[in-house]
């Protein structure tokens, strides 16, 4: 005898609804339908299944027994989809491109490359060197999948729709001076010096945007620098002042790390895009791998001494957000300005 298991299924249904149009329903099918596969699964076994003297439907003890067998039919196919999705899920693959600084690029790149290479080998990264204002473009318009940027806290950008943000990094300010200068005491000692500004859409820029408005400190000339390299450089000849990032200050030489108070703080972020669809998941499976590409580095800073200079995950208590009540809990205390 040749059992259809799919006229089981539809047994399995009768039983379990209590009639052939509460089963049609469940279903999805016609009434007609179900009708018919019940006869044809009659005929199969040669009994009925069904009792249809009465004022409801009832199955025969053969019908019980059928059912019965449709029932485990339905749950080891329900078992099986559901390990299938499990299997598909682990295999994420396809291209992802990456926006990132060059300094991130320099300090995370290769690490993530490896990291993905052992983990996701089926996916398939690309680097691009992108800044803040380009990269957030080239997210919404979709020819970044994943985009590592650095913002101002503060007066942080608008980010595109169906994305996840996770925190990388955060780190205060601090106006560093040449060592060959005077330390002021004062923020408005520094109106009419020299000053290493950043570009105004730019995270620093916007932050000695706000220090010079507060203060009232206009310079008296405003060197242009929005690499790091260069603004190094540019402090290494003593040629002005700048407002730099914590982690980056601590690291200078040929300087003196001021007290100075400037407001707000810079943060590093993981934008990926969301969605349904392999693409969404190797850009998630891509910003994971970046965190972890980013906290390994740090660990291996601190273990060789240069965690003043590096990126260092300081995770806020909800990655997608930026509460300004869990700043304090998220940092560590500032370090400790040197002066020379």
């Amino acid at each position: 005898m040749d059992l259809d298991p799919r006229r089981l299924l539809v047994l399995s249904s009768i039983a379990r609804s209590g009639g052939l149009a509460p089963a049609a329903r469940l279903l999805g099918h016609t009434r007609s339908a179900v009708s018919q596969q019940l006869a044809s699964l009659e005929r199969e076994v040669g009994l009925p299944l069904v009792d249809r003297s009465g004022p409801r439907l009832e199955l025969t003890a053969a019908g019980r027994l059928l059912a019965a067998t449709g029932d485990r039919i339905g749950e080891e196919l329900a078992a099986a989809a559901e390990q299938l999705s499990s299997v598909h899920q682990d295999v994420v693959q396809g291209p992802v491109a990456i926006g990132a600084t060059s300094w991130v690029l320099a300090r995370l790149a290769v690490r993530a490359l490896r990291l993905l290479a052992s983990s996701h080998p089926r996916v398939e990264p690309r680097f691009v060197e992108a800044g803040l204002t380009d990269g957030l473009r080239r997210l919404r318009l979709g020819e970044l999948d994943v985009l590592v940027i650095t913002d101002d806290r503060d007066t942080a950008a608008p980010l595109p729709p169906s994305v996840r943000a996770q925190v990388l990094s955060e780190d205060h300010y601090r106006v560093v001076v040449p060592a060959a200068w005077e330390t002021p005491s004062a923020p408005a000692e520094l109106s009419g010096r020299p000053w290493i500004c950043a570009p105004a859409h730019s995270a620093r820029g916007r932050a000695f945007a706000r220090f010079a408005s507060s203060h009232g400190v206009v310079p008296s000339v405003e060197h242009l620098a929005d690499h790091m390299l260069a603004v190094q450089a540019l402090l290494a000849g003593q040629v002005g002042a700048a407002i730099l990032p914590a982690y980056l200050a601590a690291q200078l030489d040929q300087v003196t790390v001021t007290t100075l108070p400037v407001t707000g703080s810079q943060i590093t972020r993981t934008l990926c895009r969301t969605g349904p669809g392999a693409g969404a998941a190797a850009a998630r499976v891509v910003a994971d791998t970046l965190k972890q590409a980013a906290r390994d580095h740090a660990e291996a800073a601190t273990g060789t001494g240069r965690a003043k200079g590096d990126i260092v995950v300081r995770p806020l208590h909800d990655p997608t957000e930026m509460p300004r009540s869990s700043r304090a809990a998220a940092l560590p205390a500032p370090g400790t300005p040197r002066s020379r």
